[in-house]
């Protein structure tokens, strides 16, 4: 499927969405907003996509909004137009989403990372706020996102001082999963992408429990994992898996 600012690749249970825009670090304009939810849509809904990729082309990641794209739209309507939705759109989505992290993700592109399920990022990479560099605070959830992962504290000093994080040191803080030299970077995300589209359909569960699992308290958590439970174990993956397990063999599960 051919779009004008991101590339999208779909085989072996993988939809590889690849923001394309390098001459520019993938900064976002309004275009690249529109393509990747598009794209993020189209994974959605092809029952043989069972894990989403999201990588740079070039080399970074995402540096953020490209300023020079707001037009006449103020930074706050763009935040409530373009960014809200994407964040939700990644979170909301029943497959496991990966960031592939291959260069810089600063503002908006970082918070774009934070929002994936999982992250694998090249030793080349590294992360950053960058907001309150040029006087602007956190958006597209970056707020949100790094207290849960990192703690307040670190938090704070991501966001009030702006400064990179590289990508080790986003590792040891729990930033992102794993770290990996430049010229395993590709074989690492593949792995863990085709991982996940080898997995059971309890993947999309298991997201919206640990979505939930923020807002819950202990004895909503244990009713919400029960109700779960209940579902799942009727699924043509579990009924596979717990046979499989029985029979001292591998399963083969079929995302359903």
């Amino acid at each position: 499927m051919a779009f004008e600012t991101v590339q999208y690749d779909a085989a072996g249970g993988l939809a590889v969405i690849t923001l394309n825009r390098p001459e520019k670090f993938n900064s976002f304009t309004r275009q690249m907003h529109a393509d990747l939810q598009e794209a993020l849509k189209v994974a959605e809904k092809d029952s043989t996509v069972r894990c989403i990729v999201i990588t740079g082309a070039g080399k970074a990641f995402c540096a953020g909004q490209d300023l020079t794209d707001l037009g006449d739209i103020s930074l706050g309507n763009a935040v409530q137009r373009y960014y809200n939705p994407l964040i939700l759109k990644i979170r909301s989505i029943q497959k496991p989403v990966l960031a592939a992290v291959n260069g810089v993700a600063a503002g908006a592109g970082m918070s774009l990372a934070l929002a994936c399920d999982l992250r694998v990022a090249s030793d080349k990479a590294f992360f950053t706020t960058a907001f309150v560099n040029i006087g602007l605070v956190p958006d597209s959830a970056a707020s949100y996102f790094l207290p849960r992962l990192v703690g307040l504290t670190k938090a704070a000093e991501l966001t009030l001082l702006g400064e990179r994080v590289a990508a080790a040191e986003a590792e040891r803080i729990g930033l992102i999963n794993k770290v990996v030299p430049e010229g395993e970077f590709s074989s690492a995300w593949q792995a863990w992408a085709n991982k996940l589209a080898s997995g059971p359909c309890a993947q999309g569960m298991i997201k919206r429990m640990l979505n939930q699992s923020l807002n819950n308290n202990l004895e909503q958590q244990l009713e919400l994992e029960a109700w779960f439970q209940e579902v799942i174990v009727d699924s043509e993956d579990a009924r596979e898996g717990i046979a499989a397990f029985v029979e001292k063999r591998s399963p083969q599960f079929k995302g359903r």
